[in-house]
């Protein structure tokens, strides 16, 4: 499995000709502004603070850039979703996460990271739409997943599964940071997409 021994964060940008160099293949984490994406993030990479947590959504309003083991990067994603911004700042956002999406040649592979609790909402839908329509592959994170039971988050993720319309062959990855459940599943996925190269 991946072993995380090297974290670096390298830089924050808003335009994607700003992006760090070198170039290294890219693995994205979008989702809602409280979907828990800077703690799963933090546990991914077995690091406190690494990544900003807040009790308050919307925080993360750049495209991040974490150097991992000098060979690839993670990037974090402005959340999306937040009410509590004006409607240029909302429109900024997307654009932003629109043409890391569109133009990011080095992209692997996006997580769209969805609460297991309360499942997709429209926003959820509007992207993976979104993602699909432009052919940009990305596989689904269920977070939050220690605050339901088994039997519940099961039920949920089969619910999650058909609303997303998602193939069996790749079944949505549960994780907890709490827990640290699904941070070897994620490693896995990340060691596989980068031995093999190119997105599956």
């Amino acid at each position: 499995m991946l072993k995380i021994k090297e974290v670096q964060f390298v830089k924050s940008i808003v335009l994607l000709k700003d992006k760090p160099r070198p170039f290294y293949p890219e693995f994205a984490f979008a989702g809602r502004s409280n979907v828990g994406k800077s703690s799963l993030i933090n546990a991914l990479l077995n690091r406190k603070n690494i990544a900003r947590v807040s009790k308050q959504p919307g925080k993360t309003r750049s495209i991040n850039y974490f150097l991992i083991n000098r060979n690839f990067y993670l990037v974090d994603l402005p959340g999306y979703g937040f009410a509590r911004v004006s409607a240029s700042e909302k429109k900024s956002w997307q654009t932003m996460i629109e043409s890391y999406l569109l133009h990011s040649q080095e992209l692997k592979e996006l997580f769209v990271l969805i609460d297991a609790v309360v499942g997709p909402q429209k926003n959820d839908l509007q992207l993976i739409d979104w993602l699909r329509y432009q052919g940009i592959h990305f596989r689904v994170i269920a977070t939050k997943t220690d605050k339901l039971s088994r039997s519940q988050l099961q039920t949920q993720l089969l619910r999650m599964g058909k609303m997303l319309e998602l193939p069996e062959s790749e079944p949505i990855i549960p994780f907890s940071a709490t827990r640290r459940i699904g941070r070897g599943d994620l490693l896995a996925t990340i060691d596989r997409l980068l031995k093999n190269g190119i997105t599956e």
